[in-house]
């Protein structure tokens, strides 16, 4: 099936819902954090959400390239799928691993708010699937 096809349209909006909702939560979350509590545990929130959005884009990308790739390969014994597409997948982790390094050690931002930050992907999701239960989709 490819992904422009109209039956997978539900899934392709629903992504970009939870695309758009991540930044949105964890940006507002940073936003409230620089206002209420302090600078560097907003800047930790920012920071998290944005490798939260930047995990799931990748992870997004490399998810379609691989159906797209057993599609046009069907029937193949072994379907073939480009490197890049696994230097995504682990190249996520590898980057995530190194900015939350960076940004604790040499920048001084609590990890908590780093974490609170990684939490947007998921409040995000949830508030996705609520609007699909409520919409009917």
């Amino acid at each position: 099936m490819d992904p422009a096809t109209p039956s997978n349209d539900l899934g392709v909006r629903t992504n970009e819902r939870i695309s758009r909702l991540t930044l949105i939560l964890g940006l507002a979350s940073a936003l409230l954090a620089f206002f209420l509590k302090s600078h560097p545990y907003a800047a930790g929130i920012a920071v998290g959400t944005l490798l939260a959005w930047l995990n799931f884009r990748w992870l997004d990308q490399a998810l379609v390239v691989m159906e797209r790739q057993a599609t046009v390969q069907e029937g193949a014994p072994a379907v073939r799928v480009p490197r890049g597409t696994y230097a995504k997948v682990a190249g996520r982790y590898l980057l995530m691993a190194a900015a939350i390094y960076v940004t604790v050690h040499y920048f001084a931002v609590p990890l908590v708010s780093l974490i609170v930050g990684l939490l947007a992907l998921g409040a995000s999701a949830f508030a996705a699937s609520i609007y699909e239960v409520i919409s009917g989709s």
